[in-house]
């Protein structure tokens, strides 16, 4: 009776308010096992937890309250779960797991061991996810330990509540009524990131607001701390450089200077007293606008120096964001970072961490590696990835995007040697560094479904299991996510999993195909805008395409910008030729004639048209895969992914019809064979404030 009662609570707690199948569950729906036989084995199963102290805790009560709820959903029973001591096993270290299936009393009996709660969590989440996978148990002996130890989601909302770059609705976070009122979405958040392991959160925009700063704000996201810190999430925040002057009374932020570095010392101190797990600052600084050491005349690891000094005496650490370009405009941005950040190698203090992005501009569909990975052997480099999907459709388009950030952690930066990936850069076993870090800019809001539309959280959850383990193939990432989401059926897995795959290839061939880049729309960044000219030169699209009477492409080669001398020789002869330049970063690295013959066969011209009628066609058949799964997935998120595809399609059209139209200026010649009609002239889609202001058909 007493299970019964637990596990009544425990759905409750755990169960949204409305029956309906609206995404509000993501991966977490816990459905009942159809097969009977495997029903039977999970039912009859005891569930041990083991630890060190074997004590109770707010995190132990987590893991016991998801095992029950989740455990009984797929069961239709009530587990029996008990908590005993173990010794510790250092292949499991601070985070880590195994599940283990032993017979007890001539009972199978499942034992999760972790040497901290935590991992008994985390183990609780992986063992309902072996359930949902419908993987037998029978012979379950399983350790798992993250590969990097500070795996965070970077959310980028105001104080207003807006999200920059955000599709799904508002921020997550009500200030208004924190910290009295905690929003039930809290507990739920923290769910969904502790069943991926995702431990660190920073809840406020990288374009940073000195209020979060003040007593009043502090005392809020203290609150969200609190709520978080049994899921095993510790709070970080954003430090906007100026705020001495802005909330603390000082003339200056100068970082050497004595009563800055006083101001500091005593806001961390402060911070510690309210959240004494704090991780620390994450700083974007001289970049857009925002302030940083620079104005003062100091380096960035100056800057760095002055806050890791703070938060150091904590246990606290620095995250220095390596996105800036400020100064000057470059003679290529793809140079900049390298070049403000690679001469301060070996500057920065230990707890001092340097947040680089996937690619040397900014999350576009496709990017080579960032030049820095390799660059700096004497500082721990985080990988800094985009699960919104600001360049990649927005709530408004399938991108899955596990493929694109296998292909940056699997890219060789030949530093120091052959075999440092940029995955082994920054899991610290490149260069033996003790802090290791990977951050996703969230895609995460007040929508039902959480990310806008029923596809997108996908990418929350490919983020959170690369995190942990990034050696995790993209085909086994969209297998889970769609088999916990939709269904453990194959004739709906294989098509959806089929669409995932495909899709982020897919919106590079019809958006920014053979290594053209940041050709998008102006400010809001979606749909094309090949023609973007003034203001600033590097956020337009005519400095990146170059497109001219004689060709397209940017010539990053030591005849052009030479950005490619960042690279390791290895790398960078390969791209330098455009023989052995992969086509995918062609346009990326070369100017080249419109007439220039492919290893297709054709011209370059054809190439680039044929590959955003590609585009289109794919999108087309997801339509068709998707049509066919009617009757198999609910009504609701059926109509909602199908009305998804019918306006990806149209807005990929547009992507087709206005670039192909817009180069043929340049280049000079008819569109290639094979490439459907424009469905309008170029300045009807010159003239589109968004994508979406075309009527679709």
């Amino acid at each position: 009776m007493i299970h019964r009662i637990l596990t009544g609570i425990a759905w409750l707690l755990l169960t949204p308010l409305v029956s309906a199948e609206d995404g509000y569950r993501l991966w977490l729906r816990y459905e009942p096992i159809p097969d009977a036989g495997l029903r039977a084995s999970y039912a009859g199963t005891r569930i041990v937890l083991t630890t060190p102290g074997g004590a109770e805790s707010p995190t132990i009560a987590a893991a016991r309250e998801e095992l029950i709820a989740g455990w009984g959903g797929l069961t239709g029973g009530t587990p029996v779960i008990a908590l005993e001591k173990a010794a510790t096993a250092a292949a499991r270290g601070d985070e880590g797991y195994s599940l283990r299936m032993t017979q007890r009393g001539g009972k199978p009996t499942v034992v999760i061991s972790a040497n901290r709660d935590i991992g008994v969590l985390y183990g609780a989440f992986a063992l309902l996810r072996e359930g949902q996978l419908r993987h037998p148990i029978a012979a379950l002996d399983v350790t798992s330990a993250p590969k990097i130890q500070r795996r965070l989601l970077n959310h980028w909302d105001n104080l207003n509540r807006s999200v920059e770059r955000g599709y799904a609705g508002q921020s997550l976070w009500e200030w208004p009524s924190l910290p009295g009122e905690l929003s039930p979405r809290y507990r739920d958040y923290a769910r969904a990131n502790a069943s991926l392991g995702i431990n660190g959160v920073v809840p406020v925009n990288v374009n940073a607001n000195s209020t979060f700063l003040t007593p009043a704000y502090l005392a809020k996201i203290a609150a969200l701390a609190d709520a978080f810190r049994p899921y095993g999430i510790r709070m970080y925040l954003t430090a906007r450089f100026s705020a001495p002057v802005e909330i603390g009374g000082l003339k200056t932020a100068d970082p050497l200077d004595r009563d800055v570095i006083k101001w500091w010392t005593d806001k961390a101190a402060e911070i510690y007293r309210l959240i004494p797990d704090f991780g620390g600052f994450l700083v974007k600084a001289n970049s857009e606008g925002q302030p940083g050491p620079q104005s003062y005349q100091r380096t960035h690891a100056d800057g760095a120096n002055l806050l890791a000094d703070a938060v150091g005496p904590h246990g606290g650490i620095v995250i220095w964001r390596a996105f800036v370009y400020d100064d000057q405009i470059a003679d290529d941005r793809h140079k900049q970072a390298v070049n403000e950040f690679q001469p301060l190698d070996g500057k920065f203090r230990p707890n001092v961490v340097v947040q680089v992005k996937n690619g040397p501009i900014d999350f576009m569909p496709r990017e080579p590696f960032h030049p820095l990975f390799g660059l700096m052997p004497r500082t721990p480099l985080a990988l800094e990835l985009q699960i919104t999907q600001e360049y990649t459709g927005g709530s408004s388009e399938l991108a899955f995007l596990a493929p694109m950030w296998r292909e940056v952690l699997d890219a060789d930066t030949f530093r120091p040697r052959a075999g440092s990936t940029v995955a082994r850069v920054i899991d610290g076993s490149a260069e033996g560094h003790p802090i290791s870090v990977i951050a996703g800019v969230a895609n995460t809001g007040t929508d039902r479904n959480w990310s806008g539309n029923q596809l997108a959280p996908a990418n929350w959850y490919a983020f959170g299991r690369l995190a942990w383990d990034h050696a995790l193939s993209s085909a086994t990432i969209a297998e889970e996510w769609t088999r916990q989401t939709f269904s453990s059926e194959d004739r709906v897995v294989r098509p959806i999993v089929g669409m995932l795959l495909a899709s982020r290839e897919a919106m590079v061939d019809y958006s920014m195909p053979l290594g053209l880049h940041h050709i998008m729309a102006r400010n809001h960044h979606q749909g094309p805008g090949p023609w973007v000219a003034g203001g600033r030169a590097d956020w337009t699209s005519l400095y990146y395409h170059r497109a001219d009477e004689q060709g397209i492409g940017f010539d990053r080669t030591a005849a052009g910008s030479n950005a490619l001398g960042q690279y390791a020789p290895e790398a960078a002869q390969k791209w330098a030729d455009p023989a052995t330049c992969p086509d995918e970063f062609l346009l990326w690295f070369h100017h080249l004639p419109w007439d220039y013959r492919m290893r297709s066969g054709k011209t370059l011209w054809d190439e680039i048209g044929l590959h955003y009628q590609r585009g289109v066609d794919a999108v087309r058949s997801w339509q068709k895969s998707w049509d066919a799964l009617a009757g198999t997935i609910d009504d609701e998120r059926f109509r909602q992914v199908q009305a998804l595809l019918r306006g990806q399609e149209h807005e990929a059209r547009i992507w087709r019809d206005a670039c192909t139209q817009y180069f043929a200026t340049y280049s000079k010649r008819p569109l290639p064979a094979g490439i459907e009609p424009p469905e309008h002239a170029l300045d009807v889609y010159r003239a589109l404030a968004a994508p979406f202001s075309l009527v679709k058909k």
